[in-house]
């Protein structure tokens, strides 16, 4: 009798460990945004960073591909500005032949009550990881950018751009979609 409540009891220890442990390892990978008003999950395996530069208010890597040396950069802030002139902005960062902007591919989604605007760029990419005001930035060939810009009433927009060589965005795909239908607006 003694070993059976004694396994019992180790079961129940086991058990609620394992359970404490998941929810540590989720609050982990909550990203936490506007005073706390909106919180998404991000994927296994994405690292929290301290921002590079004070505009951003939160920062995740993700794993570079098998044969890429970067990993992806993913920065979450609030801006001003329409969702047009960010769309025309972040295009910008794609210069085309002659200097044109990239021609973006888009989707719109409604997401916990926001609606949220789907930006997908690639080609060479003029990064410039202090800002957009960081002077000249340095310009990467076969890069690819996910965006995300979520429209809220009470938060404003906040903006979501994940981007890297094309091979290692194209991993994270998947796991950014996957955040951005994680989104939570209190």
């Amino acid at each position: 009798m003694r070993c059976c409540s004694l396994l019992v009891a180790l079961s129940s220890v086991l058990s609620f460990s394992l359970a404490a442990a998941a929810q540590e390892k989720a609050a982990d990978r909550t990203v936490s945004l506007a005073d706390g008003k909106l919180t998404l999950t991000a994927p296994e395996g994405w690292t929290k960073k301290p921002p590079a530069s004070r505009i951003v208010e939160a920062e995740l890597a993700t794993p570079p591909a098998k044969g890429d040396e970067t990993p992806g950069r993913l920065t979450a802030m609030g801006a001003g500005g329409s969702v047009e002139e960010n769309i025309t902005r972040w295009a910008k960062q794609f210069p085309g032949e002659g200097g044109a902007a990239a021609k973006p591919k888009l989707d719109k989604l409604s997401v916990g009550g926001a609606e949220v605007q789907i930006v997908d760029l690639s080609g060479t990419y003029e990064d410039k990881p202090g800002g957009p005001f960081a002077g000249k930035g340095v310009m990467r060939e076969n890069y690819r950018m996910l965006g995300a810009i979520i429209q809220t009433k009470d938060a404003g927009n906040y903006f979501l751009k994940l981007y890297g060589p094309k091979a290692t965005i194209g991993e994270a795909e998947k796991g950014f979609h996957e955040m951005i239908k994680s989104l939570k607006v209190k």
